[in-house]
This record gives C-alpha cells, structure tokens and sequence, in this order.
C-alpha cells in the first residue's frame, strides 16, 4: 500500500469485497435463545439496522470464532465470519441444538456482501433507496475500526454502479493492523480469550445470562487477571524494515530485561509496513502487566544476536 492510497482511504473511506465470508441463516422460533447461549455477546440487541459483534467460545473460554449477526426480514438471523471458520463454527452452532426449534442452514454462496467504511459508508447508503425490494439491504457495521456499513445482495442481483476505493485483501489487512484490529486466526484463536485481545466492550455482555464459557470469563472480568494482553507496536529500527513482514507466526517473540537477563514476554502475531509512518508495526501479545512498558526488544524464537527496539503504542 502507498503512502497516497492510506492518506485517500483516511479522507475518503474505501470498499472492500466481503462476499467470501461464509454465511449463515438461523430459522425457528427458539433461534435468538438458542444463539444466545452460544455466543458472548447479547443476540436481542442485533437488529435488521445495525450489526451485532460477538465471539464462540468453548467450556474454556477460548475463541473458536468470531462473527457479525444481524436480524433478517422472515424472523431470522443471519451470521458472517471468516472463510476459513465455515466448516468448524457450523459444527459448532449446531452442537447442542436438542430440541430446540432452531434450524441453521449455510447460505455463503446465496449472498455478495460489500461493506463500505468512512465517507464511503455515506454514499453507499444513500444509495439504499435503488436495492430492489427483498433483494438487498443495508446494515451497519463497525468492521474495521471505523463507522460502516454492509450492502448485503442476493448472489443473482448485480452490484450498484459505484465509484469506492476498493481495497484487496492485502489492503484491508494493512489497515486493520493499523487500526489495531485483531482477526481471526491471527489474533483470535483456540489459545486466546476474549479479554485479552481487547474485546471486552464491543464482543461481550455480562448481564444477558449463560452461555459456553461464561463462567470462566465472568471470572477474569471480576479479578482482572488473565495470562497476556494484545498490544500494538512499532519498530523504530530502520534496519528491520528489510525483513520479511506480513503475517510472522509464532516465530517473532517479544523479550524484557530482567534482572536475569532477557527473559521471553510476548508473541507477534501480525506485522506489515505503515504506509505513512515508514516504520513496521503490528499486534503482539504480552504478558499482562508488560502492555504499559515503554519498549521492549524483538527478536526470532530462540533470541538471535540481533535485537530490534520496539514501543508499545497503547
């Protein structure tokens, strides 16, 4: 990505192509209890207008995904995720259905989804009024870090003639870096809860009752503990912009000195270049209690002789 096309997307707001996620319907009169007790968040709140970001999480706690839902005309849901989640999370949502009047039909190839962010969330709503009627809607939604919203087509229908900044996928995932934004599997996985990657306010309710893993996360709501935090960082080191950025895996680790010497804080999970700041930055997990600390020291698993600074930006 440019330094032009960050600072346009900043002034203009972008699009971007969301119709590979995979997409679900929930049918049945029991379908908001049902999902609610599946989910984090409060599934009454999801309205036709605006949708409603919530994580899937086991008896432990830990993610196993995170998702959109929204209400549908019909007394329906209708969910969104990752690709990569439409195989695990449908097994999932449909695990404890006994007899609840609860039907979950998979509709990812049904649907285009084009979501609009900033001043470009704007225009495509106020071209709402052309979606033929039954055939498309509009539903707001905060994606990426910004106020937007999702035009959602039927696969037959043809998108509207606009004239967006539309981003690919390697754009998109350079901005929620930047935006701080965790995704699925990088930030949000089986290892982490939900806490810890900062979606305590916006994935979670406390007060709608139980659901999987409720217990355990009412828990480190109430002391405040968990093992690590999500952070975001930058490299001030020029040298380090030649290595490989992107998506490191778990081989990047964050170190501190210690009275013992180095001792190994954190794991990177995303990295890529900031188009505007000229610097590497990315999301890491650090042990709880180190996400206050000015800077700390990044190196590959195993702490090579070469030692880049880095500051923790929140």
């Amino acid at each position: 990505m440019t330094p032009d096309l960050f600072q346009q997307i900043e002034r203009c707001g972008a699009a971007v192509d969301l119709s590979s996620r995979a997409k679900w319907l929930l049918t049945g009169v029991d379908r908001v209890r049902y999902l609610n007790g599946q989910v984090t968040n409060d599934v009454r709140r999801a309205t036709t207008k605006e949708a409603l970001y919530t994580c899937v999480t086991n008896a432990k706690g830990r993610i196993e995904g995170d998702l959109f839902i929204h209400a549908a005309p019909g007394e329906a849901l209708m969910l969104d995720a990752e690709p990569m989640l439409r195989e695990s999370l449908s097994a999932r949502l449909e695990k404890y259905i006994v007899s609840d009047d609860v039907l979950i039909t998979d509709v990812t190839g049904e649907w285009k989804l084009l979501h609009a962010f900033g001043a470009a969330a704007d225009k495509l709503a106020q071209m709402a009024s052309s979606f033929p009627t039954g055939k498309g809607r509009m539903v707001r939604n905060n994606r990426f870090g910004v106020a937007g919203c999702d035009l959602w087509l039927g696969e037959a229908e043809p998108l509207p003639d606009f004239h967006f900044l539309q981003l690919t996928p390697e754009d998109i995932d350079i901005w929620r870096i930047c935006c701080g934004i965790p995704r699925w599997p990088q930030e949000l996985n089986a290892g982490s809860f939900p806490q810890e990657a900062g979606l305590e306010t916006r994935a979670m309710d406390f007060s709608k009752g139980c659901y999987i893993g409720q217990e355990v996360l009412s828990r480190i709501k109430a002391t405040g503990r968990m093992p690590r935090m999500l952070v975001k960082f930058q490299v001030h080191d020029p040298a380090f912009k030649t290595q490989s950025t992107g998506t490191p895996g778990p081989s990047w680790r964050l170190w501190a000195q210690s009275a013992d010497g180095l001792k190994e804080v954190g794991m990177v999970t995303s990295m890529c270049l900031h188009p505007v700041l000229d610097q590497v930055i990315g999301l890491a997990y650090v042990r709880q209690g180190l996400e206050q600390e000015l800077s700390l020291l990044l190196a590959p698993e195993g702490r090579s002789s070469i030692l880049y600074k880095v500051e923790i930006s929140w």
